[in-house]
């Protein structure tokens, strides 16, 4: 009787021209006689425009004991897993325009060329492609730029900026942005998708994708231990959830909301795009997660929305316009209280993308423990436009590298680079300066300096 040959991370899934990629599972090692890898490090820098109401989002106090604030509470569940990093700020973007030269330098820290579109320049190379240049070679797919509105050219001339700064956080050279994808149909053939073109006509007579790899992942499941079989069976549940939502957005079914037309136009609704923007964010996150999950890339950015746009939270119990119109709240209550549920909304979805990276798990830990997550905007108060005390949040523990479960606050005037410079290091890039960082801002110890 022959015994079943040991199954390996490159076989799997791959026989039928489709490939699905794998989390990480300890007994496909063990089956082959490998010693099972550490879990890698992945990396995500989310991004919400408008800044926040300062004095709902700072904690009042310092260290592992502080009190979430407001705006925060939302993470309760995952409070030991984020620290709020307040006092960081981003001097080269106190010239310029209210929002355009404080979007595109995100992740670079460093002056943005004023221009109307021809010599465009966001400083240098953002982070995350430093991230995404270092493990190129070692992931499918070497970075993920998700958003949810397309990118806006021409020129704002309130400001003589061109718009095309408030689409793009990630950049892979000073004036090449990298282009960001936001039908979550298109991420999803791109991460489980066909890889070739021979069984392309095989795999239409599929319902779906899983349909089309079952018969390889039940082969596959009898190698398994016990605990990686009921892994990789929560794993292709977790697929299938998001390419449920993904045909459901596809379906145009009613719903009990619906934005306007001109929103419709605005997000620029193809198939596979929800028409409802919470639902939008969070399939987003879900591929995300999904990508980690599977190593199939180590680093991703994402945009909850572009900067200056004209996103609508109406569908917020109390809120009444756009969120840009409401960070200008001119200190009206009325406009503040909008401005912090909005403010509150975009935590709430964070929250959720942490609970989920938590019930992962990985090795001796999770994804979440595995992972650092950066969320946060290019100015504290919207109404003043202003890039210091930058809300900040980084979940997360890096592998180990970092302690998470704090607010720690800068003193003096810290580069929002300096943390930059100490996520580049735990990715193994090692930098004598990043954008205009001054020094490190994490001590990769297990503690935070």
């Amino acid at each position: 009787m022959k015994r079943p040959q040991p199954a390996t991370r490159r076989q799997f899934l791959r026989g039928t021209g489709a490939a699905l990629g794998i989390p990480f599972l300890p007994s496909l090692a063990a089956a082959s006689g490998e010693t099972p890898p550490k879990p890698p490090l992945r990396t995500a820098f989310v991004y919400f425009p408008n800044g926040v109401w300062e004095k709902d989002w700072v904690p009042n106090q310092t260290g592992a004991d502080y009190e979430l604030s407001p705006s925060l509470a939302p993470l309760k569940s995952v409070k030991d897993d984020f620290s709020v990093l307040s006092g960081l700020d981003k001097k080269n973007s106190h010239g310029g325009d209210g929002h355009y030269a404080k979007t595109a330098n995100f992740l670079t820290g460093m002056p943005v060329a004023k221009t109307t579109g021809k010599d465009i320049s966001s400083g240098g190379v953002s982070a995350d492609q430093l991230i995404a240049q270092h493990f190129a070679d070692q992931t499918p797919i070497p970075s993920l730029e998700l958003g949810t509105e397309p990118v806006i050219s021409g020129i704002d001339s309130n400001v003589g900026y061109t718009r095309l700064y408030g689409s793009h956080i990630s950049w892979q050279t000073a004036t090449r942005p990298m282009a960001k994808e936001i039908n979550p149909r298109v991420v999803y053939d791109r991460l489980f998708g066909q890889r070739n073109k021979e069984n392309a006509d095989k795999a239409k007579s599929y319902r779906n994708l899983l349909d089309f790899v079952m018969e390889d992942a039940r082969d596959i499941r009898k190698r398994l231990g016990r605990d990686d079989q009921f892994k990789m069976d929560e794993y292709l549940d977790s697929v299938r959830s998001v390419e449920k939502q993904i045909e459901f957005a596809s379906s145009n079914q009613p719903r009990s909301w619906q934005p306007s037309e001109s929103e419709k136009a605005l997000a620029n609704l193809a198939p596979g795009i929800p028409s409802e923007f919470p639902q939008h964010i969070d399939l987003m996150l879900d591929l995300i997660i999904l990508a980690f999950r599977t190593d199939s890339t180590r680093v991703a950015s994402f945009m909850f929305a572009n900067d200056v746009s004209g996103r609508n939270f109406s569908f917020l119990d109390g809120v009444k316009g756009s969120h840009h119109e409401l960070s200008h709240h001119e200190n009206n209550e009325k406009k503040i209280a909008q401005y912090q549920k909005i403010n509150q909304w975009h935590v709430a979805r964070f929250a959720r993308m942490l609970e989920k990276m938590k019930a992962i798990t990985e090795g001796d830990g999770t994804l979440l423990d595995n992972s650092m997550v950066m969320f946060g905007s290019s100015f504290s108060d919207g109404n003043r436009h202003d890039p210091d005390n930058l809300p900040i949040l980084l979940a997360g523990k890096a592998g180990g590298a970092i302690k998470s479960g704090q607010h720690l606050a800068a003193e003096g005037q810290v580069p929002l680079c300096n943390l930059y410079q100490s996520m580049l290091k735990a990715n193994g890039i090692e930098l004598e300066s990043f954008g205009d960082s001054n020094g490190e801002f994490l001590e990769l110890a297990g503690e935070l300096a």
